[in-house]
């Protein structure tokens, strides 16, 4: 990697388009009763001990806050953040001091360990909380790994892949990216607008994979794919809900660069003939990509006993499953035993039965050493359209 974490971040900060910026109005947890405010305390009482949170919208429900601070006595203010690069700026700014916790794409909980403000987790500690995830998540969890040590740990989770309405189209047509480019495929397709995140499965279509160092002729690569796919979009949207109606009613066959984020809840409503796939692997390169988050504890110079202990509370089965199944969106959980909890409708929204096989075929996602030349090339060919 050439730049310097700082650079990526203030960088992304002021390009990219975060998933969670298009669900932001969407009338899921009303942000003005949710955010920086403390929860399940009395009027007037005081608490023992205090937890300043970092998170995004869903980690941050009542439901999910209360039990924890009338069991521990504790009090938790929360910053709701709606770009996980503008968090870490701002934490890499200095208000890492403020803060215990953090809630986030995991990219990004990762480089707290590099940018001095993780306050690294004892994997001997939480070895009941790993008892309980899937294998895939048990320590030691590379992606959450910097220099042998573990900077949090996983919460939710899915994949990117080409999302397809199954009463107008065969999930067979899908097994690559090839419709995107195909003429019998003009004004059939939706490309999100949501930063990198519809750039990383074409740059894989393109033989490129965007996760490593690119050169020049990479990324003129990348370049020419992207313009391709915008000559036979139809639409290419920022707007969730625009582009989830546009999918129900046949507008869209696909929708490009959200994956199950943004289709799981589609699911559970009764739309299951829409489903979020991972296409086979291309001349031995992945074509899907796995996204999670993650919390993780920051170093404030506390050692708090208690942030810890709700790190341990936010995997736990109970509230993972809460984390799971939200009004905005419906996520996968790394905890094996919330399982259990779920129902078969669930189950099926947040294809359960298909998870590994796109766990299987996929790239991890990180943030890219290039994508702010991804980014600027998105914006030069959107121009030009």
């Amino acid at each position: 990697m050439t730049k310097g974490t700082a650079d990526i971040g203030n960088s992304l900060m002021a390009a990219s388009v975060s998933r969670r910026s298009v669900l932001k109005g969407m009338g899921g947890l009303g942000l003005a009763a949710a955010g920086g405010g403390l929860f399940g305390m009395p009027r007037g009482a005081q608490a023992a001990d205090s937890i300043n949170y970092m998170c995004w919208e869903g980690y941050n429900a009542p439901s999910i806050l209360e039990p924890f601070q009338k069991e521990k006595g504790v009090s938790i203010s929360v910053d709701l953040i709606t770009d996980s690069a503008g968090g870490f700026a701002k934490l890499a700014a200095g208000a890492s001091k403020d803060f215990d916790l953090v809630s986030s794409d995991s990219p990004w909980i990762a480089r707290m360990g590099p940018a001095g403000i993780c306050r690294y987790i004892d994997d001997a500690e939480f070895a009941d909380q790993y008892a309980e995830f899937y294998p895939q998540f048990r320590a030691p969890f590379q992606p959450l790994q910097f220099d042998g040590k573990t900077t949090g740990l996983p919460t939710r989770w899915g994949w990117v892949g080409p999302t397809v309405n199954t009463k107008f189209d065969k999930l067979e047509s899908w097994s690559s990216y090839a419709p995107v480019f195909d003429s019998a495929y003009k004004d059939k397709i939706c490309l999100l607008d949501w930063g990198d995140w519809p750039i990383m499965p074409l740059a894989l279509y393109a033989g490129v994979n965007p996760y490593e160092e690119l050169d020049q002729s990479a990324l003129d690569e990348v370049r020419k794919v992207l313009r391709a796919a915008f000559k036979n979009t139809r639409a290419i949207v920022a707007d969730l809900a625009v582009a989830q109606k546009g999918l129900i009613d046949g507008s869209f066959r696909a929708l490009i660069g959200g994956g199950t984020y943004c289709t799981s809840s589609l699911r559970l409503q009764g739309h299951d003939y829409i489903q979020s796939i991972v296409p086979e692997p291309k001349n031995g390169l992945k074509q899907g990509i796995i996204w999670m988050e993650a919390t993780g504890l920051i170093e404030n110079g506390k050692d708090s006993k208690v942030a810890a202990d709700f790190l341990k509370y936010i995997v736990s089965p109970e509230v993972a499953k809460q984390l799971a199944i939200t009004e905005a969106t419906c996520n996968l959980v790394p905890n094996q035993k919330a399982e259990a909890l779920f129902s078969d409708a669930e189950k099926k929204a947040l294809q359960m039965d298909y998870m590994w096989t796109a766990w299987d075929n996929s790239q991890f996602h990180t943030v890219a050493p290039n994508v702010d030349d991804m980014l600027a090339i998105w914006q030069e060919e959107l121009a030009a359209r």
